[in-house]
């Protein structure tokens, strides 16, 4: 998320200049009105990379938020004073970074602020899509029901993210062990199989010459080849964070084989799911749009969504977009059209998103049981290379002999 470098002037005249965090110049500029601050001047601000680097070692975890939310919303249903329980909840969070930021928030609403705009203040905590929710509770005097909303919502993200990650904690584990192991054969062993074969002055094949060319570089060169990896890492990390280098690696995830039906399932999850919850919050559908775009976490999803966004403003179909576009499936586009016409859109994003997240568990499912024949023939593979490379020529070798 971009940062923006305001200046403005608070109640008490006094000028104030800091940096905000949102998803976008109009959103920081809400954000600052609605704390009742004077706008000054607002413009983006650029980040370096160590800057960014730690800032995201002091992000909140989402589990944190997750346990943030629902206990908040126990709280506002029990009829604890705002200001009491957010109190509560400083000394009951473990994680040093949240508890700071809810005291914070706690002293500005005892001060008189609203709590969307105490929230608004930790954008890179609390995203558009957190306070808008809130703020439509605040609004409309639903906070208790939009709360218990917006827990529910973060709740089932969690469990979405959680259960990807465990299924792919084995594959992951495999390929670190793997890459370890042939690093570390092909630095201390291969160069052991290899002496006799070179020394022997025999005819070898092209298959010995290219892995005795890379073990030597390795053996020799190691701490550059690690370099490298490293520069690889931290060029594509600052290639995706500009326009055009992640609307390519987001294009790139919804077109792999097999993971791109698996990225498109998640997306449509997270929009269905969040459009709902914002629509239930009786937020606008245009801007539940604008916001639901930034939830995806997919440049190509969100450019698709801000479109719907802009033919909805013009009075036009929800799904006039979704029809033309080849990324929306056109069971979702009909839906939504049904859903429009009929009054029952929040009722059809509820189904969509249960149909999709029930997609989304299977494909995990199915994934875990192929990835372990999969590892099993990479490694096959792996044995079957070292073998035609090291072990043919020393067998002939020692029949020639």
């Amino acid at each position: 998320m971009p940062y923006f470098r305001y200046k403005v002037a608070d109640k008490n005249n006094q000028i104030v200049e800091a940096m905000i965090q949102a998803a976008s110049l109009e959103v920081a500029g809400e954000t600052l009105s609605d704390q009742g601050l004077t706008i000054l001047s607002l413009k983006e601000e650029k980040i370096s990379f160590l800057e960014s680097s730690l800032d995201f070692l002091n992000r909140v975890k989402t589990r944190d938020l997750v346990f943030f939310c629902r206990q908040l919303s126990v709280i506002v249903s029990a009829n604890v004073p705002l200001v009491q329980g957010l109190r509560i909840l400083t000394n009951q969070t473990e994680s040093t970074t949240l508890k700071s930021i809810i005291s914070e928030v706690a002293d500005d609403v005892d001060g008189g602020a609203k709590l969307s705009a105490a929230l608004g203040r930790h954008v890179g905590v609390f995203s558009d899509f957190f306070i808008n929710i809130i703020r439509s509770g605040e609004t409309s005097g639903k906070l208790e029901e939009v709360l218990g909303y917006l827990a529910d919502q973060m709740e089932k993200d969690y469990d979405l993210i959680s259960r990807i990650r465990g299924a792919m904690i084995y594959p992951g584990f495999i390929i670190a062990g793997l890459g370890l192991v042939g690093a570390f054969m092909m630095i201390s062993v291969v160069p052991q199989l290899t002496g006799a074969l070179k020394e022997s002055g025999v005819q070898l094949p092209l298959a010995t010459k290219i892995l005795i060319a890379v073990s030597e570089f390795l053996a020799n060169f190691w701490w550059l080849a690690l370099l490298a990896l490293i520069g690889l890492g931290i060029g594509f990390r600052l290639l995706i964070k500009t326009g055009p280098g992640r609307r390519q690696w987001d294009n790139f995830k919804l077109k792999a084989p097999i993971f791109g039906a698996l990225a498109q399932k998640i997306i449509l999850v997270r929009f269905t799911r969040s459009l709902h919850t914002l629509i239930a919050g009786q937020i606008a559908l245009t801007k539940s749009l604008n916001i639901a775009a930034d939830v995806v976490g997919n440049m190509v999803f969100r450019d698709l969504i801000l479109k719907t966004a802009a033919e909805v403003e013009a009075g036009n179909s929800i799904a006039t977009v979704f029809l033309q576009s080849k990324e929306m499936p056109v069971m979702v586009s009909q839906m939504l059209n049904l859903g429009e016409k009929t009054g029952r859109l929040e009722d059809i994003l509820e189904k969509l998103s249960g149909f999709y997240d029930r997609e989304v568990n299977n494909m995990v499912q199915n994934l875990v049981t192929l990835i372990e024949p999969l590892v099993i023939a990479v490694m096959g593979v792996a044995v079957g290379v070292l073998f035609a490379a090291v072990i043919l020529p020393m067998y002939s070798l020692a029949l020639g002999m």
